[in-house]
């Protein structure tokens, strides 16, 4: 069971750094997940700069939307940053948010093969292979990389959908699921999911510990009812770690007892350290 920590998209990029210095000093954290989401940050970049400055901890990249990337350029990116930090890395990609996507001008006619086929690609050239592939979406003819790394680091599909989760299953090596799940949604995305063999399976999951109910209460509301439409659920069937450490920590148990090998809490405000000590203090 690990515990990550994400580094909130709408923290000032700069605080990247004393985030990241301050989770690899803490035992407890496994992984730093980074963003990548239109307007906010490059993964890559921020992959790079926390990996840079840590020495402990897996970095993960949640999410690269395959619409904006180019699957040669995006395996030349993970080949280097696995080569330059062995077995700490994990590469997230996903559809994209369509909207993004539609306003990025790189809509994909179809979503599920573009994700198969880049998810395939990014895999094989990280595996040192010669890739030919005339897919539907993507298309290399003879491509490999120089440098491939040694130790080939994760590729896992951050998806929703049912179709897209049985896809994960099939091509990629993990599943991310977006913030709200809560321990029965856990379980049927993994049904979904239906890989045979290893397959982690990560949880994001927002992380707000107050000891005051109703500060609680309107801290976490927005938060609420933004993800119960994403989710497109009722806001009672959204799940945070939320409450008392005691509460929060709870929440966590329950996504781990459910499948989840690895829960990714999200810290809710601009101070998100202090959420994050209380809720190992509890754990």
């Amino acid at each position: 069971m690990r515990l990550g920590v994400i580094f909130d998209r709408d923290l000032p990029p700069e605080r990247l750094v004393p985030f990241a210095e301050a989770l690899d000093a803490l035992p407890a954290v496994h992984d730093l997940w980074v963003v990548e989401d239109l307007g906010w940050t490059g993964g890559i970049s921020s992959a790079a700069t926390a990996l840079a400055v840590t020495s402990r901890l897996r970095v993960g990249i949640g999410i690269t939307p395959a619409p904006l990337r180019n699957p040669m350029l995006l395996a030349m990116e993970l080949a280097n940053l696995a080569r330059l930090h062995p077995g700490r890395l994990a590469a997230g990609i996903g559809h994209g948010v369509p909207a993004w996507m539609a306003q990025a001008g790189v809509a994909a006619p179809s979503p599920l093969a573009l994700l198969e086929e880049t998810i395939t690609a990014v895999r094989a050239l990280l595996r040192g292979e010669t890739v030919t592939l005339q897919g539907t979406s993507v298309r290399l003819d003879g491509l490999s990389l120089v440098h491939p790394p040694q130790e080939v680091p994760p590729v896992l599909a951050g998806v929703l959908g049912p179709r897209s989760l049985a896809l994960s299953g099939r091509v990629a090596q993990g599943t991310i699921l977006p913030e709200g799940f809560g321990p029965k949604r856990v379980g049927a995305a993994l049904e979904r999911i239906g890989a045979i063999g290893d397959h982690e399976l990560v949880t994001f999951t927002h992380l707000y510990v107050g000891d005051d109910a109703p500060e609680v209460a309107e801290a976490i509301a927005p938060i609420v009812a933004d993800t119960a439409a994403f989710l497109r659920a009722g806001p009672d069937e959204v799940t945070l770690a939320a409450g008392t450490a005691e509460e929060a920590a709870a929440q966590v148990r329950g996504l781990w007892a459910a499948g989840a090998g690895t829960v990714a809490v999200r810290p809710i405000g601009s101070d998100p350290l202090p959420h994050v000590e209380r809720l190992l203090s509890a754990l």
